[in-house]
């Protein structure tokens, strides 16, 4: 079963952009658009790892962060934080319990090798 990666962000092309390269190295990606959807989507498919913009509507990501590493069912759960490049984004993504942080733009090969090092994939079944 391929390791589930929910993406939240509030630009369309930024999801279809980290979207298409996860699941090209085999993850099953799920998206959203804000910080509500992101707590729902999170209770509702516990996945892997979650990748969230910094600056959404509703809820911020650094306060989702927080709100699900104070969680035991979600502490556990990688999460990175995506930024325009906010001054004080370590010092915040740090105080969030987030695991790392990107700035936008960022390399997409970046993303998804460290996103292999804390949620490896699934290998392809071999041939019998």
């Amino acid at each position: 079963m391929a390791k589930k990666v929910l993406v939240i962000d509030d630009e369309p092309d930024l999801l279809v952009l980290v979207s298409h390269g996860l699941t090209k190295k085999g993850y099953e990606v799920f998206c959203g658009q804000d910080g509500r959807e992101a707590l729902a989507l999170t209770a509702q498919l516990l996945p892997d790892l979650i990748i969230i913009d910094a600056c959404l509507p509703m809820i911020n990501g650094y306060e989702i962060a927080r709100i699900l590493k104070n969680d035991e069912k979600f502490k556990h759960i990688p999460i990175f934080l995506i930024s325009t490049g906010a001054e004080d984004l370590r010092r915040r993504t740090e105080e969030s319990g987030a695991e790392a942080y990107f700035t936008k733009p960022f390399k997409l090969e970046e993303l998804v090798n460290l996103a292999n090092k804390y949620c490896e994939p699934d290998p392809p079944l071999a041939a019998s």
